[in-house]
């Protein structure tokens, strides 16, 4: 594996990229990752920094994107004090009052949390990555953590419901990860999760919560697309959607992003 130093103010930090594997976003295509060394702990600076920069957290490891030839993978973050709900996640909102927030510590999780992942994994994701799902699997992606993350609950009085995984950044939260009851599809569980996330992060001030990675041509994907003021890292610039996009446009963005980022872009739209 070859050592691989992007230019940052970082470049103290050992980085590693992976060969091409295939992508888990879209068919057909490779990916390559670029990770830090997973031996090192990250403190909320430094993950800030680098989650500015474009990078992920899973488990231990610390990751971005390098593709040959594609950029879809675009970081996206929520300006928290700007969002505003749309009709769906108003009633998703109204839906879910009877909820209560908790929160933990992901190593104190227990066979309840483990249990709601099983099935999460089993009955929502049997065609992805992360199937079939192993106590192992669940710790390394969740549990492990080379930052102080924390996991924000949904109690429906003693029933646990929802877990989101979340990493602290000096300005604002990454959302790492949510699972839920796939029996309560009429909750809108996903998007109430990201919707308390929003609104967690608002009461104590914080500007972001960054959401990962928008693939403008993966459908499954699109859902963040709806949180709106959105704002994309491209071409290692933040620039702001301030309405939702058509269907149209979404896949005009993704297919600029195989190549280079036409002109027509550079719109009130986005800036």
């Amino acid at each position: 594996m070859n050592s691989y130093q992007p230019k940052s103010l970082l470049n103290e930090l050992q980085y590693y990229i992976t060969p091409p594997h295939g992508c888990s976003y879209l068919d057909n295509k490779s990916a390559r990752m670029v990770f830090l060394d997973p031996v090192h702990r990250i403190d909320v600076v430094t993950l800030s920094e680098l989650s500015r920069m474009g990078f992920r957290r899973s488990g231990d490891f610390v990751y971005r994107p390098e593709c040959h030839l594609c950029r879809q993978c675009l970081s996206s973050r929520v300006p928290v004090q700007l969002f505003k709900m749309n009709s769906k996640q108003k009633k998703a909102w109204k839906r879910n009052q009877d909820l209560q927030l908790k929160i933990s510590r992901p190593q104190d999780a227990t066979d309840v949390h483990y249990a709601l992942y099983e099935r999460y994994i089993n009955e929502r994701h049997a065609d992805g990555d992360m199937y079939p799902p192993s106590r192992d699997q669940f710790e390394k992606f969740l549990i492990h953590s080379c930052t102080d993350s924390f996991f924000l609950e949904l109690w429906k009085d003693d029933r646990l419901i929802s877990v989101s995984t979340c990493d602290p950044l000096d300005d604002g939260l990454s959302a790492v990860y949510t699972f839920f009851d796939p029996d309560e599809s009429r909750r809108s569980l996903g998007v109430f999760a990201i919707l308390k996330q929003i609104e967690y992060a608002k009461n104590l001030d914080l500007e972001y919560i960054y959401l990962g990675y928008w693939v403008p041509h993966s459908n499954k994907m699109n859902y963040k697309s709806d949180y709106i003021p959105l704002e994309l890292l491209l071409d290692g610039q933040w620039r702001r959607l301030n309405r939702a996009l058509t269907a149209e446009e979404i896949a005009q963005l993704g297919d600029s992003l195989m190549t280079t980022l036409p002109s027509g872009w550079n719109s009130p739209i986005i800036k």
